[in-house]
């Protein structure tokens, strides 16, 4: 067995990733959702006019938003240890204690239609206006700034960037801004006409965002330098997972993504899933079906293989946050071999690296299965691909 560093690899015959979903028997509509102050899972129902908290064991409670009809939409943690959200029909910016109380500001604009909210690093709270085409600023006093961006944009996502600005989505012109803190606007106008949808910082430095229009997720350094990389269907939510990668869902596809920052992508199936977010115990947490939410493990292998003369070559991008036990299965007509097992640390950020073995008996078409595992043996995260050892 040999050990060396490798590029990066993307295509995989098959994934599997141990979700957990818990029911919640509602119907809301479920939106966006982020990790509390309190250690818990905050989100938007969007439908049923709620804001959501659920605990990382699956335990749910519910608030009604005051605003009948509020359309409540995005949220996030403040700096003054509350939940802050926007309502989209409602036109106001909502806040809401971790015990349950509300306060609500109307915006200065009628029909902005909030979409996202983040926190800013001079400790205000920033906001996308679709309709409005406007990036909003709210104090925690509830006092308002609005600074126009180009007309018909329709901003949708924003995030704080690690230049000490903040990053916005405009959907519509298919253009990623940056605003400072005392309002500077600046547009990089993205290659292709993918419709931006939900950004995020990422752990390289860049800004990293999903793409409605186009199957790929894209990339854009703080001087506007794009990069894009394809996926099987569009995206729409993206955030920055505690392994280092990237992680995205594809509505539509009914699939979550990972990418890595070197551009290896993963893809496992879900059902149906909308927001998604880092957890505070190392998970993903992930609204599936408009009306659950599922824990994901940040886990991804980022694999690829292929045979040659008695070589057999493995490329993998791994990352996990947890320890953990990886396994290599070769499986073929006559049963399963175990060649290699070794307990590992966490691997943050995902590492790049070869395993190839030489002098590989003929077995005929082989599939080739490596495995992470919790210490009592069940899979966390698999990838596989079937190669053909014929000699």
């Amino acid at each position: 067995m040999v050990l060396a560093a490798a590029g990066s690899a993307l295509a995989q015959s098959g994934t599997y990733t141990n979700i957990t979903q818990f029911p919640t028997g509602n119907t809301g509509f479920y939106s966006n959702i982020t990790t509390g102050p309190d250690g818990a899972l905050w989100f938007t129902e969007n439908g049923a006019n709620k804001i959501g908290r659920m605990t990382t064991s699956g335990a749910l409670t519910e608030y009604r938003v005051p605003t009948l009809g509020s359309s409540p939409f995005g949220i996030t943690s403040g700096p003054d240890g509350a939940l802050w959200f926007t309502e989209q029909e409602g036109e106001k910016i909502g806040r809401i204690t971790t015990a349950g109380a509300f306060t609500e500001y109307p915006l200065p604009t009628t029909n902005g239609s909030p979409n996202w909210i983040t926190s800013g690093p001079d400790g205000a709270l920033w906001f996308a206006e679709f309709e409005g085409n406007k990036i909003g600023r709210v104090t925690t006093a509830g006092e308002f700034t609005e600074y126009p961006i180009t007309p018909g944009g329709n901003p949708a996502g924003i995030t704080a960037g690690p230049d000490g600005a903040l990053w916005f989505t405009e959907q519509n012109n298919s253009t990623i801004g940056r605003i400072t803190t005392a309002g500077a606007i600046t547009t990089f106008a993205m290659p292709q006409n993918g419709k931006p949808w939900g950004i995020t910082a990422g752990p390289d430095g860049a800004l990293w965002f999903a793409e409605l229009a186009l199957d790929q997720v894209g990339r854009v350094t703080t001087d506007g330098i794009f990069t894009e990389y394809p996926i099987s269907g569009g995206s729409y939510w993206i955030t920055a997972g505690p392994d280092g990668a990237l992680w995205f869902s594809e509505h539509l596809e009914s699939k979550i993504g990972r990418v890595t920052t070197s551009g290896v992508v993963t893809e496992y199936t879900s059902s149906d899933p909308d927001g998604i977010a880092a957890g505070p115990d190392g998970n993903l947490w992930v609204i599936q079906d408009n009306e659950k939410i599922a824990r994901v493990p940040a886990c991804g292998l980022g694999f690829s293989a292929s045979f040659s003369g008695t070589t057999l070559t493995m490329n993998f991008d791994m990352g996990i946050d947890t320890a953990a036990t990886f396994n290599i299965l070769l499986q073929d007509a006559n049963g399963t071999q175990k060649p290699f097992s070794k307990a590992i640390s966490a691997i943050v950020p995902p590492q790049a690296f070869t395993m190839t073995w030489d002098q590989v008996p003929n077995l005929g078409t082989t599939t080739v299965r490596p495995v992470l595992s919790a210490g009592a043996g069940q899979a966390i995260c698999s990838e596989w691909t079937t190669v053909n050892t014929a000699q």
